[in-house]
């Protein structure tokens, strides 16, 4: 599909005024702000997407005061209604699946199953989201006082910021906003201004959903396509009380240190330095599978991507030798094949980034086994193309410690296993874990609380690809947020503890006595 097709197909083009693409969505009109303009490009072949403009301070300010509107009025429509919007998002999705995939694999580089995964994403989550709306329930608690009752409600906050990055340009917003939907709460979304088109083709559906349903006020779902400015003054606007940042450790220490000297919540997903275990009982054919899919899909630009490997130490050279060997064998090119395995990464600082990291590994004392180069043949012209490349070192070297956001997995050897979790939970980041292994013992340690200090701690499985009917987050420099499934929705929500005297008395907590 040539990238005009895609364009036409997600029914973008008349987005597009003399080339530039609008800066802003608010209360469903478009604006193209006369600010600074950012040339698109896609990461395929480095063609010209056109001129995307950024959003300025009036639309920040406009798109919050027309999401608190939005939020006045559905926040009083019942949750199972508020569920229904999300249900009808849902279905049009759906039929729009490739579409919506064909726009990620323009503008992220994504392969097609997996751009197409991360669309489904959005329709698992909406299935979630359509349960949950009658289920946002409270506790009933016992009171020491006669004739009492104790209970809490959760009720909506109102505006929710959410802040994405540009490798899930469309399923991380869905996690917030099908949720904080649900939860009776308006959006104002600030995308990765590398993804404004996925983020426009999404609006264009969300709004579709919402002209059809007349309990469904305008302004549900505001969007402004901005730079670092724009995400400071979301940050600091008092009437959002939850801000969602999905992105760099440097990003959200900004983003929190913002949101909180006004007392405000944040909710950061942030890097993620995730490894894997693979102990002497792991069966290395899954294991195999799982670290190459880890560690090269989205040419190493997820949040969940395996960076590290531990392996035992009498198994380290078989584990190497045949990662080398997967590696050197895998389909690296165009995103819209279908026998391709590996895309390009996002742009030439990332591609430089790479570099710079495993310079930095081999001068640090690790050893470079396999890829790493630029992939010039048999792919698109001007696209950032690179072979996954692998790296033995010694233990976590600092740069090892440090996220770099591409396709490089470090792998380094351990003797007993409680040394191989300490050099795993050894670095600042605490995302996403996994260890490979048939014995009990090992699994169950790993997972308690001697074990991964990550967010997410699989057996027998790698380090991405979650569903989302679990929470998803990490600890430490992961920011410590949980995102999609299990209880996550109370983030979106604020909790009011109710005590009801149906009683003739007015007796006090604690046996006070106060008579008057």
């Amino acid at each position: 599909m040539s990238h005009d097709h895609a364009i036409r197909a997600a029914g973008l083009e008349q987005e597009r005024r003399r080339g530039v693409w609008p800066s802003a969505v608010i209360d469903g009109e478009r604006f193209y702000d006369e600010t600074s303009e950012r040339a698109q490009r896609s990461p395929i072949d480095g063609a010209s997407l056109g001129e995307q403009k950024l959003a300025g301070p009036a639309s920040v300010e406009n798109a919050v005061a027309g999401a608190a509107r939005a939020a006045h009025a559905w926040r009083s429509v019942p949750a199972p209604k508020r569920g229904e919007l999300v249900r009808r998002i849902g279905d049009k999705v759906r039929a729009r699946k490739q579409e919506l995939g064909a726009i990620i694999t323009l503008e992220a580089g994504k392969i097609v199953s997996e751009a197409e995964g991360e669309v489904q994403e959005w329709i698992d989550v909406t299935e979630f989201a359509v349960g949950l709306s009658r289920q946002l329930h409270g506790l009933t608690i016992v009171s020491e006082r006669p004739d009492h009752r104790m209970m809490e409600q959760w009720h909506p906050l109102g505006v929710v910021g959410v802040i994405t990055a540009f490798n899930f340009p469309m399923a991380v917003w869905a996690w917030n906003a099908m949720i904080g939907l649900v939860c009776g709460n308006a959006l104002v979304w600030k995308p990765s201004e590398k993804t404004p088109l996925c983020a426009l083709a999404v609006q264009r559906l969300v709004e579709e959903a919402i002209d059809e349903m007349p309990e469904a006020p305008v302004g549900l779902s505001q969007l402004v396509i901005g730079g670092r400015e724009a995400g400071e003054l979301l940050a600091s606007d008092a009437r959002v009380p939850l801000i969602s940042a999905t992105g760099s450790v440097a990003m959200g220490r900004a983003v929190a240190a913002t949101v909180g000297a006004r007392l405000g919540r944040s909710l950061l997903e942030l890097g993620g330095n995730n490894a894997m275990i693979v102990t002497p009982s792991a069966r290395l054919d899954l294991a195999l599978r799982a670290i190459v899919f880890s560690a090269v899909g989205t040419a190493g630009q997820r949040c969940t991507t395996l960076r590290r490997v531990i392996v035992q130490a009498d198994r380290d050279d078989e584990v190497v030798t045949a990662l080398a060997r997967a590696y050197q064998s895998l389909p690296i090119g165009d995103p819209r094949l279908t026998d391709t395995l590996v895309g390009p990464l996002i742009d030439e600082a990332a591609f430089d980034a790479m570099q710079r990291a495993l310079d930095l590994a081999v001068e640090q004392g690790g050893t470079h086994v396999c890829g790493g180069e630029r992939v010039r043949e048999g792919v698109p012209a001007d696209g950032f193309y690179v072979r996954p490349a692998i790296v033995r070192v010694p233990g976590n070297l600092p740069i090892v410690a440090q996220e770099t956001f591409a396709p490089i997995l470090y792998v380094m050897p351990y003797d007993e296993l409680d040394e191989a979790i300490s050099l795993h939970n050894g670095v600042p980041q605490g995302l996403s874990s996994a260890i490979f292994t048939d014995d009990l013992r090992e699994a169950e340690r790993f997972l308690s609380a001697a074990g991964s200090d990550c967010g997410i701690a699989n057996v027998n499985i790698g380090t991405s690809g979650a569903e989302i009917g679990g929470a998803f987050g990490g600890e430490k420099d992961t920011g410590g947020g949980r995102e999609s499934g299990s209880d996550a929705w109370r983030a979106y929500m604020r909790r009011a503890t109710n005590t009801v005297n149906y009683g003739d008395s007015l007796p006090l907590a604690q046996g006070i006595t106060f008579d008057v």
